[in-house]
């Protein structure tokens, strides 16, 4: 096609939209064609017949109808909508609607045009639609998703295509030699579309960087980095930034604090841990009460507003953990140096300090800024030997903390909080990070020790600023917020629990709670422990950051946010700031933009979590490479129409067995018992059941895991 037709083709699609637009606009009066040009102000003969052809062509593709000689309408108003792009396997994909409609539209694959899985676009929702979905087209893509991908280079001799990674982009990325950017064949890479012609079937793009061969770990991690929008390294200006801060603490900047340095003060983390973010101080007190410092890394004060590294800690908005290594949010000099609470040195913090009873009670509290000395790191290996043995350093106070935590920890899910143990999986890797062992890791009271106190840090911290102001009034705050579950999700839930043996009793929000906490201590060590687990998270509301003051269904908790972890998650950086600003008489901020920034770090907690899950299935793909042929004994996890997903018991990894390949019988979907069933002898493999499985083989490249049914 020349560029003069190329032209002309967009030109007639801009007149066609602001055509059907106009209708939209007046409420669909019905309109000539003259009348159409007035309201677009054009008044050149030559335009006026090309809005007249227009009319002509939407009438024949349905979208308009011409109720009188020369006058048009739109066949249904409100047919055009917005919403976000979810592909499906074969190719056709359903718009994500904001609540406009009941069901989601369907999109017939020739009719999405361009648009990609994620983008946000406009559709044109037929008047007559098969089926129980509304089906539709895309006419306009508002925003796209994403325009860099992952995947893997394929040279010819004259052209490159780029393969993606993302089994959602259908299409190859066509790469022009004079844009390889230095890449070979089979080499990993992210490539960037350029552009896309509308008579081209695959985009046309660049390779932006190359990131290694395949296979390699360092390769893989960072491509699942690329892949969901993570960058690599940090600019050259924010690292400057970070090198130019003064490592020296002022006796100025000590006078305007509280000082805390002879109280003994210890912080709990992971062995393996570099970035110590909290730490408990403990002193008791003349009238015989504790008084109990969670003093958290003063991240505000190092960050300023609209810098560089502010920028960038937002656009990040929060750390990423893969299997083998952490993307700081933010650069190591802080992370790791500066607002990491090292033992032996002076650190600036932002504290809440309390003053409790025997019972745990709170009598007093006070937020503000303090200055610590950390007396000793600990390990949560070393603190839970501290509690089982009553000995070791500081036993003394970490014993009474440990009985204190108990006391709110009762108290939290006396008021129904519901306690998820889920399983976390953690590898043991060699030098080259090839996953030798997989294990599961143990939440014992030296977890919970510190939880509990960061809960009640966050909770406190909520509360304090929602008491500020009334109605109209209220403080622009960050909050933690988690909705009650939907009763319907609910109840499919307590339906299949019954089916072990345990029952959900969905009468109130508290005694679902307490039912919930039941199964949850019922079942942990059992084989069905995961299975249950993870579907009663699922059919929780998944917590969020919004302005919007309102509870915490999960934890139990009327006002909660997150103030614990300014050095890995930025709400935590927003909160400190705010609250720092409200204690020194502040006026409220302002709630839109706090809303927006609010909405980022939610989208960008989800990243990182898929991110963190891409980089364990890779590992579970690779651990599994060595063990095709074995067998093993699983438990169902998941039914599709297409196959069951199994989780071998005894390392957690999960794989498929596709329904095709069962040969005893024709099995089929039966969704509302979470079962496949055969069609002729009725043999049921139920969520929950457990089966024995060979690794048939192992696809790294998609972190795919394929199982063949052992059957008796």
């Amino acid at each position: 096609m020349s560029k003069r037709k190329k032209n002309n083709t967009s030109i007639h699609q801009v007149f066609t939209q602001l055509v059907l637009d106009i209708f939209e606009q007046n409420g669909n009066t019905p309109l000539n064609y003259k009348q159409v040009a007035a309201k677009l102000n054009i008044r050149d003969q030559e335009a006026r017949e090309v809005i007249l052809e227009v009319l002509k062509e939407e009438v024949r593709k349905s979208v308009l109808k011409e109720i009188a000689p020369g006058k048009f309408q739109l066949i249904e108003l409100k047919t055009f909508i917005e919403g976000i792009v979810d592909l499906t396997a074969d190719g056709s994909a359903f718009i994500v609607t904001d609540d406009e409609f009941e069901s989601d539209i369907f999109i017939a694959p020739r009719k999405l045009r361009t648009a990609l899985n994620g983008d946000r676009v406009k559709v044109y929702v037929y008047a007559k639609s098969r089926g129980k979905n509304k089906e539709g087209e895309v006419i306009e893509i508002i925003k796209r998703a994403k325009m860099e991908f992952t995947g893997v280079v394929k040279l010819s001799e004259r052209y490159a295509f780029f393969i993606p990674d993302d089994r959602k982009m259908m299409h190859d990325i066509f790469i022009p030699m004079a844009e390889l950017n230095g890449a070979k064949n089979g080499i990993k890479a992210v490539a960037e579309i350029t552009d896309w012609p509308a008579e081209a079937k695959n985009p046309i793009g660049r390779i932006k960087y190359i990131l290694g061969a395949q296979g390699e770990n360092d390769t893989e991690m960072n491509a699942i980095l690329a892949e969901y929008g993570f960058p690599l390294s940090f600019p050259t200006e924010v690292e400057h930034e970070a090198e130019e801060i003064p490592d020296v603490i002022t006796p100025e900047e000590i006078a305007k604090r509280r000082d805390f340095r002879d109280i003994t003060t210890f912080t709990i983390d992971p062995f393996d841990a570099k970035d110590f973010d909290d730490a408990l101080s403990y002193r008791v007190l003349e009238n015989g009460n504790y008084e109990v410092g969670v003093h958290i890394a003063d991240v505000s004060h190092y960050i300023i507003p609209d810098s560089a590294l502010d920028k960038e800690a937002l656009d990040r908005a929060t750390s990423v953990y893969l299997v083998d290594r952490v993307i700081p949010m933010l650069p190591e000099r802080l992370s790791n140096g500066l607002c990491s609470l090292r033992p032996k040195e002076e650190k600036l913090c932002f504290s809440a300090v309390f003053e409790m009873d025997e019972e745990a009670n709170i009598i007093t509290e006070w937020y503000g800024k303090t200055i610590i000395f950390s007396d000793r790191r600990f390990t949560y290996e070393e603190v839970q030997e501290v509690i089982e043995t009553t000995q070791g350093d500081f036993k003394d106070e970490i014993l009474k903390l440990n009985a204190l935590a108990h006391k709110l920890r009762a108290r939290k899910f006396k008021n129904g909080a519901i306690s998820f143990e889920t399983t976390e999986v953690k590898f043991k890797l060699d030098e080259n990070g090839k996953p030798l062992g997989v294990y599961v890791k143990e939440r014992k009271d030296a977890h919970k020790l510190i939880e509990d106190f960061m809960l009640l840090a966050n909770r406190k911290v909520a509360e304090r600023v929602s008491k500020m102001g009334k109605g109209k009034h209220k403080y622009t705050f960050v909050y933690r917020v988690h909705d009650s579950p939907k009763p319907d999700a609910l109840a499919n839930f307590a339906q299949f629990a019954a089916r072990f043996g345990y029952k959900i009793n969905t009468k109130s929000d508290k005694e679902t709670a307490r039912s919930l906490n039941f199964l949850m201590e019922d079942v942990e060590g059992k084989k069905e422990q995961n299975v249950l687990t993870h579907l009663a998270i699922r059919s929780m509301a998944k917590a969020l950051y919004t302005t919007k003051s309102s509870s915490h269904y999960g934890l139990a908790f009327d006002h909660y946010t997150h103030f614990t972890s300014p050095i890995r998650r930025y709400p935590d950086v927003m909160v400190h700031r705010l609250l720092f600003h409200y204690l020194n008489g502040g006026q409220s901020a302002n709630a839109e933009a706090y809303e927006k920034l609010c909405a980022h770090s939610s989208a960008m907690e989800k990243k990182a979590a898929d991110a963190e899950r891409s980089s364990v299935k890779y590992k579970q793909a690779e651990y599994l490479r060595d063990q095709v042929g074995n067998t093993f004994t699983g438990i169902i996890s998941g039914v599709t129409e297409w196959g069951m997903y199994v989780e071998i018991i005894e390392n957690k990894c999960e794989g498929m067995i596709r329904l095709r390949d069962i040969s005893d019988d024709f099995y089929t979907l039966d969704e509302k018992n979470y079962a496949i069933i055969g069609q002729r002898k009725k043999k049921i493999y139920q969520l929950g059941d457990e089966v024995k499985i060979k690794v048939k083989q192992v696809d790294l490249t998609k972190k795919q895991i394929d199982f063949s049914l052992v059957q008796d």
